[in-house]
């Protein structure tokens, strides 16, 4: 009854139905990975933002890395912005999903250590070479407050980490990296930058340019994403226990419909009564 199984059809449907089970099964852990990474996040970055700001030393350290608890945490630092050793960091947008750069600034502290600030968003020039007109920082000491983060890598951020870009151009925030560009362009300062990077809060740029980074709180796409996760962690197990049902119905079906086929044909063989 069951020889149409062995048949060239049957063979690729059940090979597929058996490799979709365990794919089907291994994105829906992935999605309910997603879920409670990003709720893990969201407790991280609502502890941080109600967390009173601290010395940015007390959190980062020179060739250190910041800890996954300290992300967005609110941190303060004394000294003045070098703006000759200034950056731009590549194809970012603002809150208006507009493509521009970041302006990366360092900030020299007043033991000299660095603390890399991303003092906001700009927008591209009309010439994707030469190095943008950036509006000035506060000038001379100055204390500022910053949200601290984690330096930026290809693997997390997706981003490709492109070679061979025009002067004072980056595509990535990674202190490591930027310490080694800075120290080639002979900043003498950059020998102790701190792990990490800091997006400004205060003071504000005059004229609102560059525009501030967005807090987290303000982008409403984290609540989607925590909410969606979980139902389509749900929705592919769901997929993986039909695969089996659906291949058991079509083969009864299968079946049902070969029966009187093969009554026909055994009738159809018998030799005719004389």
């Amino acid at each position: 009854m069951y020889r149409f199984l062995l048949t060239r059809q049957w063979v690729i449907l059940t090979i597929i139905a058996i490799a979709l089970i365990p794919t089907m099964i291994w994105l829906g852990f992935w999605q309910l990975h997603r879920h409670d990474h990003r709720q893990a996040l969201n407790k991280v970055i609502a502890a941080s933002q109600a967390a009173e700001p601290v010395p940015v030393e007390t959190l980062a350290s020179v060739g250190g890395s910041v800890a996954h608890d300290d992300m967005y945490r609110r941190v303060t630092a004394r000294g003045h912005f070098d703006t000759a050793h200034e950056l731009v960091v590549r194809r970012r947008t603002n809150a208006d999903d507009k493509v521009g750069y970041h302006v990366l600034t360092p900030f020299v502290l007043d033991d000299g250590k660095v603390l890399l600030v991303n003092r906001g968003w700009i927008p591209s020039p009309d010439s994707q070479t030469a190095f943008p007109q950036i509006p000035a920082p506060a000038r001379g000491e100055v204390t500022v407050t910053a949200r601290l983060m984690q330096d930026q890598t290809t693997a997390a951020s997706g981003i490709k980490n492109v070679k061979g870009l025009p002067d004072r151009q980056i595509m990535l925030i990674n202190s490591a990296q930027v310490g080694s560009l800075l120290r080639d362009t002979g900043d003498p300062s950059a020998k102790e930058v701190l792990g990490g990077y800091a997006e400004l809060l205060s003071p504000a740029p005059a004229g609102g340019s560059p525009e501030p980074v967005p807090a987290p709180s303000g982008d409403t796409s984290w609540i989607g994403v925590e909410d969606v996760n979980l139902p389509y962690a749900v929705q592919w197990w769901l997929f993986a226990a039909c695969v089996p049902v659906g291949w058991l119905i079509l083969a009864r079906r299968e079946l049902r419909d070969r029966g009187p086929a093969a009554e026909d044909a055994a009738r159809e063989a018998e030799p005719a009564a004389v």
